[in-house]
């Protein structure tokens, strides 16, 4: 059996860091003399306990790391225990959350997915709605940090290619130079979060909604603080949050090596422009129709297009308009742009921008191998060639993932949910977008009064969407327990 310290001990340190997270919630409930304290002391007790003990009893003398099995052990139970410790102070609140929706609200904050059971925001205690962002907003961080540590190392769907950024001899040096990088990149996450909250209180949101809605924006976590979204803001805030939704979607590593290399490397990543390209697409599509077809205004059809485009392709889920009534092509488009996601490295969900590239490369490499069965092709990504390996992996992701979707929409389609509502609601759990299409799981709906069955469902999904299916599911396999 592997040695299974290092898991516990990392389990223990991500514990201590939530129950940090519910004090400084608890601080606030003080301040503002609300009745979420009791639960939130109880809960951070509870927590650090809990993340104490772990910590304690796995920690090693000496240095000890995480190897392969242990970091597909760590990405999946980090999960699902921050997730439940998550959940207690919905579950002891004033709210009293069942612990079936206490769960489904935990697990959509922690994957950033934004879907949630709860309604009257606008009236709900502050240390709730700080709880809230604050978890899509730590989520947030974790998904960058796992990008950066975790996922490459893992191999999943051709994620060791970003391990290829480096020449051999920057290679070498990756490990000891990682915590230093990290370091860059959650500090510059840290501080694109403050200045978005600055810019949001002065564009006329309260300090709380600020803080909220930029961890949310810069996170792509979706959650807001009120029952409407961003429609019950004006323009400028939601252009401030486009801008954030924007900047949540792209490989923040970018900007530190630019700003490391003095030079202008942004959109030179191949990656990036792939996505701004795409939102361009998608947002000049939707203008169209907003325009030629529902015969609104030339400005106000652009605007709407723009945001519904940076949300759902940044997977944020943030909403300024109603779905229920949108003609069909804006629907499909949703459902679509609900798959692609943002550039990896970033805290946006979905299957990601550079699968697509690298599917589209592989696609235009087999029509070219047809027409010249003699010639010598390959596929390159940031003018690096991917070897064989990495192709393979990417196709192998896209089919399991889509096998996962369907298997998800079918469930859901047991479980009670009309066809529309099973197919949404599962792209966007998978995708970790948030609200789904239609009067069901849309905006006008919500998740609060779906079966217990389905939540369930649609939690696992979060789950395996947000972790890249790999790491819940190889658990699942009994040749990996074996020695």
């Amino acid at each position: 059996m592997f040695d299974i310290r290092p898991v516990l001990f990392a389990n223990g340190v991500l514990l201590l860091v939530l129950a940090m997270a519910m004090g400084a919630t608890l601080l606030l409930d003080l301040a503002v003399a609300g009745s979420e304290a009791p639960a939130f002391a109880a809960a951070a007790f509870v927590t650090a306990f809990a993340g104490g003990a772990l910590a304690l009893s796995g920690r090693g003398r000496g240095r000890f790391g995480l190897g392969g099995r242990q970091t597909f052990l760590f990405a999946a139970s980090g999960a699902v225990l921050a997730a439940m410790f998550s959940a207690l102070p919905l579950i002891l609140g004033s709210r009293h959350l069942s612990l079936m929706d206490a769960l489904f609200e935990a697990i959509s904050g922690i994957t950033t997915t934004g879907a949630t059971v709860l309604t009257h925001l606008d009236d709900a205690p502050a240390a709730l709605l700080l709880w809230r962002a604050l978890l899509q907003w730590l989520g947030g961080a974790a998904v960058v940090t796992a990008a950066i540590l975790l996922l490459p190392m893992m191999r999943i769907g051709g994620m060791q290619v970003f391990r290829m950024e480096y020449s051999s001899a920057e290679r070498d040096k990756a490990p000891r130079r990682m915590p230093r990088v990290l370091g860059r990149i959650l500090l510059l996450y840290l501080l694109i979060t403050v200045a978005l909250a600055l810019a949001l209180r002065l564009a006329g949101m309260t300090a709380l909604e600020a803080v909220c809605h930029a961890m949310s924006s810069i996170s792509t976590g979706g959650f807001s603080t009120s029952d409407s979204s961003l429609a019950k803001f004006g323009p400028a805030a939601r252009w401030l949050c486009v801008a954030g939704m924007l900047l949540g979607g792209v490989n923040l590593a970018m900007f530190t090596r630019t700003a490391r290399s003095k030079r202008w490397r942004l959109f030179k990543d191949t990656q990036i422009r792939w996505y701004l390209v795409t939102i361009l697409g998608f947002a000049l599509l939707l203008t169209f129709w907003f325009w030629a077809v529902e015969g609104m205004a030339a400005g106000g059809a652009m605007q709407r297009a723009v945001f519904q485009a940076v949300s759902f392709l940044s997977t944020s889920g943030l909403r300024v308009t109603d779905d229920h009534g949108w003609g069909g092509f804006p629907q499909v488009a949703a459902f679509v742009m609900s798959f692609i996601g943002g550039c990896t490295g970033s805290a946006a969900g979905g299957i990601k921008i550079f699968r697509f590239e690298v599917l589209f490369a592989s696609s235009r490499l087999h029509v070219a191998r047809m027409l010249h069965p003699h010639g010598v092709f390959f596929v390159t990504f940031n003018r690096l060639r991917l070897p064989e390996a990495v192709l393979r992996s990417v196709l192998g992701f896209f089919m399991l993932y889509f096998c996962c979707f369907a298997a998800l929409a079918i469930g859901l389609a047991i479980a009670g949910l009309d066809p529309l509502s099973s197919l949404s609601a599962a792209a966007a759990a998978m995708g970790n977008v948030g609200s789904g299409i239609g009067p069901v799981v849309g905006v006008a709906g919500g998740y609060a009064a779906l079966p217990a069955s389905a939540k369930a469902l649609l939690a696992f999904g979060m789950l395996i969407g947000r972790l890249e299916l790999a790491p819940i599911l190889v658990l699942l396999m009994p040749s990996f327990w074996k020695d």
